[in-house]
């Protein structure tokens, strides 16, 4: 009957990875929108026992990620390559990090670059530390840092390195479940393999709509300090139906036209606003704290990567900051992944992982420097506002717009802020609907284009509900409860990851790091 039904649309794709992921999801509005209290209900107290018994779970596995990640491109498989032997990558890498910047944490940055360094400069995690002292400054940006670091972009880059290599060096399907091959062997292409792809679409879907619930607030909380439009969801679900249109014309537009041109344009955007502001603000502080903030960050790494809240120092905190980050994180890492892994064709696996880690978190350091340390300058040195507005009225959507309010040139920053945001919703929607895509077909290049529009729609779709209809009244509070759950699956599916890679390498290659298949192609011809 799926075939049938797939023949008659002209899609060109898996019919029960296809079919399935997108009738789960469409159930889930339904359902949600229905049984709002129940659905509330459900992932409200599963949210609570993860957060209780699994948190530690959360934050071990991203440091062992990171910790494997470090070790192979340091390993005698650094060298190997992600495709031929002679392959060149296809973008170069002011392009390549554009993309991969634009589709990964580009929102995340907008959202959270005044909100957390604040947040906890006003509400330290540690109880020890008193508030808007010195003390809090440093705590607050070791773990936004922490939170946007080398933790994030590990998340990203695990999957972004298996997917090009068994898809690239092995010949398998665009999919998730080809990274199962060593484990399920021929079964990745039955239901097994079926079953793993539809819970990637699945999370894929919901981590995308978290980013675009997250955009939207954002959106709402610009509008309406530029032009007194209302915040709330209505407000909220236009934004996304409007800003879900623009998506899909990217989708269609392509690859190269759309995401590339879109991420260049942004990415170009967003510099020009951090150099506005170190250069507007208090300059020689700023230019001194970005080294000072960087030895912070080095200093609090390792304490952070294994810090567990053990002691129940503040309840809590840990699971609304640091687990939700991480589940919310993973749950796209397989769009990330595959995103990335779509335009590093070429590079080696030292060149990826060097590129994939250290180039967004230097970015990092740079951007929560400069935004966190001069939320601390206007509320410490210029009788700021930004805790009162941002921690005491839980403003956290409109951080950045209450910030820009100490700098000239407000309401033209505020805009040109407002479409950097929306212009990552885009790119993030965009890349998001091309990746799900493949994960259907199995294929690395672009579908016809109904399917990508229709998977553009259906992320919007869900943003939409978990706003408006998942979780209460708190759309933030939904966003968090919904997607820790969800992040579950895909820690284990991580430590997978990490098995299979490992064992295709050492079948692949021999100790002189000479590739195995290869050899093989050759005593052929």
């Amino acid at each position: 009957m799926l075939r049938k039904m797939h023949d008659r649309l002209g899609l060109q794709t898996d019919p029960t990875i296809f079919f399935v992921s997108g009738g789960l999801v469409l159930g889930f509005v339904i359902a949600a929108i229905a049984f709002t209290d129940l659905i509330d209900s459900i992932f409200t107290a599963a949210r609570d026992w993860l957060l209780t018994s699994l948190g530690w779970f959360y934050i071990l596995g991203v440091t062992s990620f990171l910790i494997f990640l470090i070790w192979i491109a340091l390993s005698r498989f650094g060298h190997v390559r992600l495709g031929g032997a002679d392959e060149k990558p296809e973008f170069g890498t002011a392009t390549w990090f554009a993309m991969l910047f634009a589709a990964g944490i580009g929102t995340i940055l907008m959202f959270w670059g005044v909100a957390e360094p604040i947040s906890h400069f006003a509400n330290p995690p540690r109880r020890d530390v008193e508030p808007e002292s010195l003390a809090a400054m440093e705590e607050a940006m070791g773990f936004t840092l922490y939170h946007f670091g080398l933790h994030t972009w590990t998340i990203f880059c695990l999957p972004a390195l298996a997917f090009p290599y068994f898809v690239y060096k092995r010949g398998l399907p665009m999919r998730v479940s080809s990274i199962f091959y060593p484990l399920l062997g021929e079964r990745i292409h039955q239901w097994p393999g079926k079953a793993i792809d539809i819970l990637a679409v699945i999370g894929t879907l919901f981590g995308v709509a978290t980013s675009i619930g997250l955009g939207t607030l954002q959106i709402n909380a610009g509008l309406n300090s530029l032009f007194g439009i209302p915040m709330g969801k209505p407000t909220q679900v236009i934004l996304i139906a409007v800003i879900t249109l623009i998506a899909i014309g990217s989708v269609m537009m392509g690859l190269d036209k759309g995401i590339k041109r879109l991420s260049n344009i942004n990415i170009t955007m967003a510099v020009g606003l951090l150099i506005f502001i170190f250069i507007t603000g208090s300059t020689l502080y700023l230019a001194k704290g970005i080294i000072e903030t960087t030895g912070t960050y080095l200093e609090w790494l390792v304490p952070l990567a294994f810090w567990t809240d053990a002691s129940d120092v503040n309840p809590g905190w840990q699971g609304n900051w640091t687990v939700f980050y991480w589940a919310w994180t993973i749950t796209w890492a397989p769009f990330v992944g595959i995103f990335i892994a779509r335009i590093s064709k070429g590079r080696t696996i030292r060149e990826f992982v060097g590129g994939v880690l250290a180039l967004p978190t230097a970015f990092s350091i740079v951007w929560f420097s400069i935004f966190g340390l001069s939320s601390f300058d206007i509320e410490r040195n210029q009788e700021g506002t930004l805790v009162q507005e941002v921690v005491e009225e839980n403003d956290i959507p409109g951080a950045l717009f209450a910030f820009l309010e100490n700098f000239p040139l407000t309401t033209f920053i505020a805009s040109i802020s407002v479409l950097i945001v929306v212009i990552f919703f885009t790119t993030s929607s965009d890349s998001a609907s091309l990746v799900v895509d493949m994960l259907c077909t199995g294929e690395s290049e672009a579908g016809p284009v109904r399917q990508r529009v229709f998977w553009a729609a259906l992320e919007g779709v869900v943003g939409a509900t978990l706003l408006a209809a998942a979780a209460g009244t708190n759309g933030l509070d939904a966003l968090q409860q919904v997607i820790t759950v969800i992040g579950l699956p895909f820690f284990l599916i991580g430590f997978v990851m990490i098995y299979s890679l490992v064992k295709a390498l050492n079948e692949d290659h021999v100790p002189t790091g000479k590739p195995v298949r290869e050899r093989k192609h050759a005593d052929l011809n």
